[in-house]
């Protein structure tokens, strides 16, 4: 007879008893990032969440057959449980890194201690335009960073806003299908057959400008984008969405510089 059967006791539901199944129903059904405190108001767990609600409502049943024994001491440990909201998923990823670094959470396991760092790299040569994450700067590459948990995400969106701007169709449709997922992209070698080897050369030098914080840098980098007025409405969000991250990465970069 399986186990379930036998049990003649409800599973407990502590946070639900500390809290009051109101809270549960409050929280915002925004991306963001939470942390668990003890009695002491210690921070014991810090996590992210595309959907807090949905997240947090994961701990209302403190059930041994489906979680980890770790996570049950948890959720009798925790008195209480507060959130910020972030803009996206990405933001909080980011968010969560920076906590899990500046308060080592003791139920928190992967990113309390801070790994090596990644490297956005570039070059013009040979006709392409190649870019890479790196973990130190190759002999003869331009670099940015040292970038944390964004690293990926920063390559993504500058792989295909250059996309949009040398492409001749400047389609989304058209596109390597993993540019659209917040992957590794690993080597990407934009040129060959059909590209304009000085425009390849122009986004190399605006590529340095806009990561060294120059005057109005990226004013010119999105006026060099140069997104024609029919171009597809797929295509202009997407470089809208691109655009306006970047803007608020490197702004929240030049700040903390």
């Amino acid at each position: 007879m399986p186990p379930t059967q036998l049990r003649l006791l409800p599973d407990a539901q502590p946070l639900v008893e500390r809290l009051g199944r109101e809270f549960f129903r409050t929280l915002p059904s925004h991306a963001g990032v939470y942390r668990l405190r003890d009695a002491s108001n210690t921070v014991i767990y810090v996590g992210k969440a595309k959907n807090l609600r949905q997240r947090l409502s994961q701990y209302r049943v403190a059930n041994p057959e489906q979680l980890p024994r770790r996570t049950i001491r948890l959720l009798h440990t925790t008195v209480s449980i507060d959130w910020e909201e972030c803009p996206d998923e990405v933001a909080a990823l980011a968010r969560e890194r920076e906590l899990l670094l500046a308060l080592r959470p003791r139920f928190n396991r992967a990113g309390v201690w801070p790994g090596r760092p990644w490297f956005l790299v570039w070059r013009f040569a040979d006709g392409f335009l190649e870019l890479a994450l790196e973990r130190e700067q190759p002999v003869g590459w331009e670099k940015s960073g040292p970038w944390g948990g964004v690293a990926t995400r920063l390559q993504v969106g500058i792989t295909r806003l250059l996309w949009l701007g040398l492409h001749s169709s400047r389609s989304v449709t058209t596109m390597p299908l993993g540019w659209f997922e917040r992957s590794t992209l690993g080597l990407v070698r934009l040129g060959g057959s059909g590209w304009e080897h000085e425009r390849l050369n122009e986004a190399a030098a605006q590529l340095v400008d806009l990561f060294e914080g120059r005057m109005e840098a990226m004013e010119l980098f999105a006026a060099w984008l140069n997104l024609r007025a029919d171009a597809h409405p797929m295509d202009r969000e997407m470089a809208t969405m691109d655009l306006e991250w970047l803007v608020e990465l490197l702004g929240k970069t030049k700040r903390k510089g």
